[in-house]
């Protein structure tokens, strides 16, 4: 890995939020004893949606305090913010139709259901790293609900941040799983885009892949890159990182240059990739022939740095 440039400034879902206060996790009471405080301030997760209201500034969640009902759920403690108030989740089931009428159909105030994907970038700092590690959280729970060791079914504890085995005792903690994502860029400065197999038509973006056990981040960027479109990089560049809970992810984002230009695709993974001049990408996004990855993702920052401009600014 080359050296350090200047990182992404103010990436969506990475900024600070909630103290996470993790040794309170311990307290076995604890969620009991939060869920009676009605000075607690509780997210309630439909599946992957959250009741929001909008604002003239964006969006915030619309927490509410604990009710009798709460404790019947899977409750997940998030942490508390700088007065000492302390935050849980609630995950429950999706909500049947709840697809919602456009924004502006909306008296300016009214609740809401959205997905991270659809406010995230439009949340304030404690609002966006609640929802997201309330989302990763859940959808860890979802995806674990028996022992690996010995196939028993395991239940919540530690306030949310494990599940332990009813037969064999043992304890599982939410896993995350690493990806990288690379601008690749060749010596005429123009970037690499491509359209995943499977994606929609004018959909592209920049290359991505997962972390391999035993590899570093700086050889899987290598490794995706060869893999995906048959070059090889160097100058590996760290640029910043995001928490990208669908559904537990962490995305570690970097820039490459690319030792050649021609391209060998990897069929299965890539439907069509090519080079793109700073004029040529503008004028693809002006034309609708190509979109714009979206605002909460690092993708987008990682395409505007080569840019040099927002993509607003397009």
């Amino acid at each position: 890995m080359g050296r350090l440039l200047e990182t992404l400034p103010n990436l969506s879902l990475a900024r600070p939020g909630l103290d996470r206060r993790a040794e309170r996790r311990l307290d076995p009471d604890l969620v009991t004893e939060l869920l009676g405080d009605e000075g607690t301030r509780v997210v309630q997760l439909h599946g992957d949606r959250a009741e929001v209201v909008a604002g003239e500034d964006g969006f915030r969640l619309a927490v509410r305090s604990p009710t009798t009902q709460d404790g019947a759920g899977l409750v997940l403690f998030l942490g508390q913010d700088g007065d000492g108030t302390a935050y849980l989740a609630v995950a429950g089931p999706p909500v049947e139709d709840a697809d919602e009428p456009p924004q502006d159909a909306r008296e300016p105030h009214e609740p809401q259901l959205r997905t991270l994907r659809q406010v995230g970038a439009d949340l304030g700092d404690r609002d966006a790293g609640l929802f997201a590690t309330a989302l990763a959280l859940a959808n860890w729970h979802a995806a674990h609900t028996h022992c690996p060791r010995c196939g028993a079914p395991t239940e919540p504890a530690q306030a949310g941040w494990l599940r332990r085995c009813t037969r064999d005792g043992s304890d599982h903690y939410p896993r995350t799983d690493v990806a990288i994502i690379v601008s690749v860029v060749d010596d005429q400065d123009r970037i690499l885009l491509a359209r995943g197999a499977g994606w929609g038509e004018g959909r592209f973006s920049v290359l991505a892949g997962f972390l391999e056990p035993g590899e570093s981040l700086a050889a899987a960027v290598a490794r995706e890159v060869r893999e995906e479109v048959g070059l090889e990089v160097r100058d590996v560049q760290y640029l910043g990182d995001q928490p990208w809970p669908f559904p537990s992810s962490l995305m570690v984002g970097f820039t490459a240059r690319a030792s050649g230009a021609d391209l060998r695709l990897q069929e299965a993974e890539i439907a069509e990739a090519r080079w793109f001049t700073r004029e040529e990408y503008r004028a693809v996004l002006a034309s609708g022939r190509v979109g714009a990855s979206t605002r909460l993702s690092i993708a987008r920052r990682l395409i505007e740095r080569w840019l040099g401009h927002g993509l607003d600014e397009t």
